[in-house]
């Protein structure tokens, strides 16, 4: 089993930054067929095999993912998609 943590700052208004988590979120749930569903300001997703949440505070995003086998055998490629979307989307 491989964790992938991901904190990203930003400098986004509270709903600038829900909308930000719901494009990474959506993105995850297109390239790995996750079911998403918001808890407060957790965006939490499941799968067989994948599990996690996106915790919004203020000015940072902390994205935790739990990627079962087979899957973590990609997780460096996944790590590396998945902070390059924060990054975007997540730029004020």
């Amino acid at each position: 089993m491989a964790d992938i943590n991901i904190v990203q700052e930003h400098q986004l208004a509270p709903e600038q930054a829900r909308a930000a988590a719901q494009q990474v979120a959506d993105k995850l749930a297109e390239q790995f067929e996750l079911a998403c569903r918001w808890d407060g300001d957790v965006l939490r997703f499941e799968r067989s095999g994948v599990n996690g949440a996106l915790t919004l505070r203020p000015n940072q995003a902390q994205l935790q993912i739990a990627l079962g086998f087979p899957i973590s055998m990609m997780a460096s490629m996944v790590e590396a998609k998945v902070s390059e979307k924060m990054r975007k989307v997540f730029v004020s």
